[in-house]
């Protein structure tokens, strides 16, 4: 039995692809050419999320922390997450949030669902609660295995008491940290050749079989 099941967000306990790209449709705004940049290695953590919120603020130049998380609201729980997280936690497992998306919304989700832990990125705000246009980088998209790494020094667990759940390959350096990973509805066959048990199924309690 594993003490400490650390899972991504979006995709996995979020029935959204990104919870960047959540806000980036609501404003009617992509992010595709600086995605592209940052993949190339062209722009840092850092610089990729001013460049998102810079789309946001073009759209609303007064834009408030507040009106993020009311459009993130708008995000639903996947599937089974609650029924997961809840038999998890009578068995005495430990649950953690690793993710590079919105601390508004894994906030939202650890406080709701009774998870120990979550490690998110965030937006700074001036005094009236506005977004000043800066982030606050907490999990690198490139290397979230950083963050799992902190979160099994926070909640006590030994790596191969932990296992890591997530779909994408931005996940596969979660899955090297820890004992098991799982991808979860995988977005490539590079995701699930990486990882050590797969679920196909758009219901996270098949997670358990393996837990």
């Amino acid at each position: 039995m594993a003490r400490l099941v650390v899972f991504d967000m979006d995709g996995v306990l979020a029935d959204a692809e990104s919870s960047w790209v959540f806000v980036h449709k609501h404003f009617g705004v992509n992010n595709e050419h600086s995605l592209h940049a940052y993949l190339e290695g062209k722009i840092d953590d850092l610089e990729f999320i001013r460049r998102d919120i810079a789309l946001w603020k073009e759209k609303d130049p007064a834009i408030s922390e507040e009106k993020i998380r009311a459009v993130l609201a708008g995000v639903n729980l996947m599937p089974g997450a609650a029924r997961t997280i809840r038999e998890l936690r009578e068995s005495n497992v430990r649950t953690a949030i690793v993710s590079a998306g919105i601390d508004l919304l894994s906030q939202r989700i650890a406080d709701d669902l009774g998870m120990d832990f979550h490690l998110a990125n965030g937006l700074k705000t001036d005094d009236s609660g506005r977004l000043s246009g800066e982030g606050v980088l907490r999990v690198k998209l490139m290397d979230k295995g950083d963050a799992v790494v902190e979160a099994m020094r926070r909640l006590d667990a030994k790596a191969a008491e932990t296992i890591a759940v997530g779909n994408s390959r931005y996940d596969i350096s979660m899955f090297r940290k820890v004992g098991k990973g799982i991808a979860f509805r995988p977005m490539d066959d590079f995701v699930r050749e990486n990882a050590d048990f797969v679920v196909d199924q758009k219901e996270l309690t098949a997670i358990l079989d393996f837990v």
